[in-house]
């Protein structure tokens, strides 16, 4: 559209800014032992079973199984501390989505910080040499191996750091 003069074209206003608490969402990560984490982020990356979901406020309800992988959270500045970003390593569950809150009830959940690099090797070392005739203790053993590979990977990347 094309307007006669400058003076005439529509006057376009900023977006108003939001503080980044508002653009932030609850995130809850819960196990059989407790409440794991409790805040509020920016982002998460959560490991469904088919694939990786990332999450932002605003997001579309969904409700979603969880599978084996490495969960990142993004936080919100929300008390002048500063945000970071903190991994996890979970394994099974489920996760839900509604408004601008984030559950994640999982099986197994470890936080990156958490994960000592010599012992993932060793768990994975460890795996790796288990062998088995049996079918169905050969899947038990490659979940082993996968969820050992994880925390190695984890641990090596230096999860947690930011917090």
């Amino acid at each position: 559209m094309r307007y006669p003069s400058p003076d005439k074209a529509p006057i376009l206003k900023p977006y108003p800014e939001v503080p980044l608490a508002d653009k932030s969402f609850q995130i809850r990560l819960v196990t059989p032992q407790g409440k794991l984490l409790d805040g509020r982020a920016i982002y998460a990356s959560v490991p469904a079973h088919d694939g990786l979901m990332g999450f932002q406020p605003g997001r579309a309800p969904v409700v979603f199984k969880l599978g084996l992988g490495e969960m990142r959270v993004t936080f919100a500045d929300d008390r002048g501390v500063g945000g970071g970003t903190r991994n996890y390593v979970i394994e099974g569950g489920f996760g839900h989505m509604t408004a601008d809150k984030l559950t994640v009830l999982t099986t197994r959940a470890v936080a990156g910080s958490d994960i000592v690099q010599d012992e993932a090797q060793k768990e994975l070392t460890a795996a790796q040499a288990s062998t088995s005739g049996n079918l169905a203790e050969m899947d038990q053993i490659t979940r082993q191996r996968d969820r050992a590979r994880l925390k190695v990977r984890v641990a090596q990347s230096g999860a947690g750091r930011g917090i």
